[in-house]
């Protein structure tokens, strides 16, 4: 797990001397074990290539240094994160008479290029983002993992293609300017991050997961190697034999190759049905106790530390405990906007930077359970969408009277069944998908927001491109996979884990695991309103029934209740407040009316309230 940014640049437009030590300086919390450099340019003198590298040491702690090259020095690579089939790549590679000199994941990537050549990717398992250059044909490779578990952040203007895990490493450019992209500011509001590849900087671009793009003889070409496979429709040779038994022998083989590490690790435990079953597929393969981490709230409501406690005695973990409190909120707010380049789309964000800093004192890996919801069907949406094309039969006018009606005369605490109603209200499949987790309703879209200028649709994009014959409840799924994971969760997972210098790895979004899954019917998933039934089927057997049985809660921040009290001060001032940069995107009056609903009780505004708060702190942090 590391960092790294670099350059391509034509000989006029190479970058000042000293950026790319900037670039690299700018990501150091990603790798503070080590830094390398690495330099080059083109036959004919008119193109200059420079990589840069920080390194967390995971795996292989004496020899993995990067950049890494070839043995004759043709190839050279920086590469960041893990690739877990690399022991069996290895073996593979050294048949076909491949010699290695290191036992890193690094030194696989370099043997498959030069075997496979761009198209090793495909042979990897494993969440990664790197970037190499090929001497001999000049070119210029940089990829990314399947689902976008691991950031690379691009700017392709004027004779420079450069090349990132975090934006702030761009800005160290002279060419890349911290400017905002106003078409994106709806899109932002809607669905309380940047759909990509779009980001809210201008100019700058996120690789899209799953893609590959090559730079060769000036051209530069980017190319799509993957897709979820929830895009795609099953078919009757797809039938799995024994289900429930395949599923856990894969997952627990996804668990155990992520548990392949040279440091102390240990697991992110909510006590909720994922990270307890990864907690005890963990122990099954480890002779020491398993370190957890939990993090909680002095709102019991909201905190899940004695469901976390049940599971970490009934498998002797050695565990760990935090709580946060709403001025621990405000005090770290703006410094993991800054980590993050962007709004903290999720409060959570927060408090999963602080257990990270708390693990970073005894491990420097930890499993989560990111991504169960998404690829099992775990979210309360996804057992309404089962009825996706149901619900489109219903006439256009009832929904939205009947969203109208839920939204006024409900009260606040009712906030799924509001959020479901809204849902189906909306008028097209595409804005529902959006609305379920999203922040401003679509209808308000063009009241409430007065940026100048044209607004990107934020409608399109391959997020809603499915094949024919894809159920409804896949279709939701495939968004969620290729939209809310990589453009929001996984950035969350990311930012605040690095922020703290350490790794995190999801069995869960195991390539190979969701394909098995794929292939299930959609009643392995969903049975009976009850959600991922599959994996209920093999948790029973491994932790408690207290956990099994108890409902989802999720991990949610009690903003509701601080918005209303304690932080209300704080909100109003930064959103109206004279010295606000982002007023004149919306209407005003419109920000006081949704304010004053939210502190009357008369409506929970919390999701928007803080999309605005987060997007004006961005302003102030980092433009």
């Amino acid at each position: 797990m590391c960092g790294i940014a670099g350059y391509l640049a034509k000989r006029d437009r190479v970058p000042s001397p000293g950026v790319l030590t900037a670039m690299t300086d700018a990501i150091a919390h990603r790798g503070p074990d080590d830094a390398g450099y690495f330099q080059t340019g083109t036959g004919d003198g008119n193109w200059s290539i420079a990589f840069g590298h920080r390194r967390l040491s995971i795996i292989d702690l004496g020899s993995g240094q990067q950049p890494m090259a070839n043995a004759s020095g043709a190839v050279t690579v920086v590469f960041n994160g893990e690739i877990y089939n690399f022991q069996a790549l290895r073996k593979t590679l050294a048949a076909h008479g491949h010699a290695f000199v290191t036992q890193s994941d690094t030194e696989v990537l370099l043997k498959a290029y030069e075997e496979f050549g761009p198209e090793c990717v495909t042979k990897l398992r494993g969440m990664f983002a790197f970037a190499l250059w090929d001497s001999v044909r000049e070119r210029l490779v940089l990829a990314r993992d399947r689902f976008g578990k691991k950031p690379l952040f691009l700017c392709h203007r004027d004779g420079l293609l450069a090349f990132a895990s975090e934006i702030k490493s761009l800005l160290q450019l002279e060419q890349v300017k911290p400017e905002v992209d106003l078409s994106v500011i709806g899109s932002y509001l809607l669905y309380r991050y940047v759909p990509g590849p779009s980001t809210l900087y201008k100019g700058v671009v996120k690789l899209p997961p799953g893609s590959i793009g090559v730079w060769e003889k000036g051209e530069w070409t980017v190319e799509e190697y993957y897709k979820p496979p929830d895009s795609r429709a099953t078919c009757p040779s797809d039938i799995v034999d024994d289900p429930i038994e395949a599923f856990e022998r894969c997952l627990d083989e996804s668990v155990s190759l992520r548990m392949i590490s040279d440091v102390p690790f240990g697991a992110f435990l909510s006590g909720g049905l994922d990270s307890s079953t990864l907690v005890a597929l963990m122990s099954r393969h480890s002779e020491l106790p398993i370190r957890t981490f939990s993090v909680g709230f002095q709102e019991s409501a909201y905190s899940e530390l004695d469901h976390a406690r049940t599971v970490a005695a009934q498998f002797a973990t050695e565990h760990h405990e935090l709580v946060v409190t709403d001025s621990e909120l405000i005090e770290h707010l703006p410094a993991l906007v800054r980590f993050r380049d962007g709004p903290v789309c999720e409060p959570s964000d927060i408090p999963i930077y602080m257990l990270s800093c708390e693990a970073a004192k005894t491990v420097k890996m930890v499993l989560t359970g990111e991504g169960s919801d998404e690829f099992l069907g775990g979210y309360p949406k996804h057992r309404v969408e089962q009825w996706g094309r149901g619900l489109t039969r219903i006439p256009k006018a009832l929904r939205k009277l009947s969203g109208w009606t839920a939204d006024r005369a409900l009260p606040y605490r009712y906030r799924r069944l509001k959020t479901a109603a809204a849902a189906i209200a909306c008028p097209t499949t595409r804005s529902r998908y959006v609305r379920w987790f999203g922040a401003l309703a679509p209808e308000l879209l063009d009241e409430f927001v007065t940026v100048p200028g044209q607004l990107h649709d934020p409608w399109q994009g391959d997020q809603f491109e499915v094949d024919a014959g894809v159920t409804a409840l896949r279709q939701m799924m495939y968004f969620d996979q290729r939209s809310w994971l990589p453009d929001n969760l996984l950035e969350r997972g990311d930012r605040m884990t690095m922020a703290a210098s350490i790794e995190a790895r999801m069995p869960f979004m195991d390539h190979v695991l969701a394909e098995l899954v794929h292939r299930l019917p959609d009643e392995y998933l969903i049975r009976k309103g009850v959600t991922k039934w599959v994996l209920r089927q093999v948790a029973r057997n491994l932790i408690p029934t207290q956990i099994m049985e108890r409902p989802k809660v999720g991990f949610r921040v009690p903003v509701n209740e601080w918005f209303r009290h304690r932080l209300r001060g704080p909100l109003e001032d930064t959103l109206l407040g004279a010295d606000s940069r982002t007023r004149d995107y919306y209407r005003p009056g419109l920000v006081q009316q949704l304010l004053k609903e939210h502190v009357r009780g008369r409506q929970n505004h919390e999701k928007l309230l803080w999309t605005l708060w987060n997007l004006e702190i961005w302003h102030r942090e980092c433009l």
